[in-house]
């Protein structure tokens, strides 16, 4: 098909059960290819792609938005995890 892709992605990664090593990923992409990411323990938004780099300067201005990219690990990744992995523990 003809046109032009683009998507983001969210994810909360860890590995311990205290959720100490959480950290939380957004991805943006266009046409496949993933041009800025942000990650949590970085603090900040990072151009992967000449494209990207712009955007990710840009997003790197507003510090509300970054504040807020940066508290998703507790507001969005933490109450989550914890509600999937009792789910899943609740079944094991």
């Amino acid at each position: 098909a003809d046109g032009y892709y683009q998507y983001q992605m969210g994810e909360c990664d860890y590995s311990t059960s205290d959720y100490s090593d959480m950290v939380y990923l957004l991805s943006l992409s266009f046409n496949k290819d993933v041009d800025v990411q942000f990650n949590s323990t970085v603090g900040k938004f990072v151009g992967l792609t000449e494209f990207g780099v712009k955007h990710a300067e840009n997003f790197n201005k507003n510090q509300a938005l970054v504040q807020g990219m940066k508290a998703s690990v507790d507001t969005a990744c933490r109450p989550n995890a914890q509600i999937w992995d009792s789910s899943v523990r609740d079944k094991a």
